[in-house]
């Protein structure tokens, strides 16, 4: 079937979300991906661009992976989804691929599609171990849109669906003192992404984390952490939680589990509350949840991501982009600009909202794709794909530097 980019358009307003295409015609960046390889996507006109934000971290292997779609369809030779009644082959291997990743006793999983789904069962289960309703989060961050998920999260993402469930309480983030006074005896868990990326990537405080732990373990709850960007070598780390000393008691991972190919997400806990399930083992289920397809696409992503060649090649490429991207800071001072984040998971941070929406659509116009952060809008979520080369690397920021002259015209000096 042929289809040109305007009756695309046109279709997807009228079915779809004519919010979104209101918003890309507002600021002339009505983009309609069609070819995809590697680092980069294509405008149905042509256009290419480097993605920068791969979707949260979605295509961190890049878009069409080809060893990702070999091993579906591969998998596709013999399975479908399956049945999540049933016993399952490709469901037992991807859980002791991802068991062999974890610290030891963090070795049982759930499968689900989505991440926002993952961490809804999260805080079902910590519930459910602890008998308490009690939830604490970061103020400004973020876990997806379904129900236990969206009331984790910020409130702009809540408020038109209000009433909330009971029991959710939001802290301040890297605030130790915060977070002790929430935390009481009716506290199931506490919850926040390793690194929250809607609040701006910003970074735990050193030592945040491992004391979090200890104090939710003196007052009997869990600590789940949100891997669902941070997961699978983002920071250059395999998780996120590595860098920074703490063993969780739950860990939900989601987007680039599936290799940009095929949906798939989990939540992995300690076997210590494996008798929560074993009492009910249908007490939750995900009927599309754990795709048999999908756990070929997820083993081929832990096989490629985990080992130390490809991760080493995540931090080299992290310090080739923190090094030019500080020069750029020096160069253009009145950008404001600063660089956030661990590994090739990037913020920059701009001096106002203004400058750094300017620097989303100077970054498109020079064939970059970036978003800013819904919660703190001066930051640009800066995710490149993890297997992106020096040459890529060295397009990406002669178009930073493009854009920040671009920005600043008129101001240096």
């Amino acid at each position: 079937m042929t289809i040109r980019k305007d009756e695309t358009v046109e279709l997807f307003a009228k079915h779809v979300s004519p919010g979104k295409v209101d918003t890309y015609r507002k600021y002339d960046m009505l983009f309609v991906p069609q070819r995809r390889k590697g680092s980069f996507i294509y405008d149905m006109e042509g256009k290419r661009f480097i993605n920068c934000h791969c979707n949260g971290g979605v295509f961190n292997l890049g878009h069409r992976n080809g060893k990702v779609i070999s091993a579906v369809k591969k998998a596709m030779k013999r399975y479908d989804m399956g049945n999540h009644h049933l016993i399952s082959v490709p469901r037992a291997l991807l859980a002791e691929k991802l068991a062999k990743t974890m610290p030891s006793g963090l070795n049982q999983v759930v499968y689900g599609v989505s991440g926002g789904e993952a961490i809804d069962l999260a805080i079902k289960l910590a519930r459910g171990v602890t008998g308490r309703p009690g939830i604490v989060s970061a103020r400004g961050g973020y876990h997806g849109h379904t129900g236990f998920a969206m009331a984790a999260g910020d409130k702009k993402f809540k408020d038109k669906f209000k009433p909330m469930p009971p029991g959710f309480t939001q802290v301040p983030f890297n605030d130790i003192a915060a977070l002790l006074r929430a935390i009481t005896k009716k506290t199931a868990a506490v919850i926040f992404e390793t690194i929250p990326a809607t609040m701006g990537i910003v970074v735990p405080a050193d030592g945040y984390y491992r004391e979090a732990k200890r104090l939710c373990a003196k007052a009997g709850a869990l600590l789940i952490l949100d891997e669902v960007q941070t997961g699978f070598g983002r920071t250059g780390k395999f998780w996120g939680f590595e860098n920074f000393g703490v063993e969780p008691d739950i860990v939900v991972m989601g987007k680039g589990m599936g290799g940009g190919i095929y949906p798939i997400s989990a939540t992995m806990y300690h076997e210590r509350y494996a008798h929560f399930f074993r009492e009910d083992p249908f007490v939750h289920i995900s009927t599309c949840g754990g795709s048999e397809i999908g756990c070929f696409a997820a083993m081929e992503v832990v096989r490629m991501s985990s080992g130390e060649d490809f991760l080493g090649h995540v931090r080299r490429m992290a310090d080739l982009f923190r090094e030019k991207l500080n020069s750029l800071a020096e160069r253009y001072p009145a950008s404001g600009l600063r660089v956030r984040g661990l590994g090739l998971m990037m913020g920059l941070e701009f001096k106002d909202e203004i400058s750094s929406l300017f620097m989303v659509k100077l970054l498109y116009d020079r064939g970059v794709f970036v978003v800013y952060s819904g919660n703190d809008p001066r930051v640009i979520q800066f995710l490149p794909p993890l297997r992106i080369t020096k040459d890529e690397a060295a397009s990406v920021l002669e178009s930073v530097e493009g854009a920040l002259a671009a920005l600043t015209a008129g101001a240096q000096g």
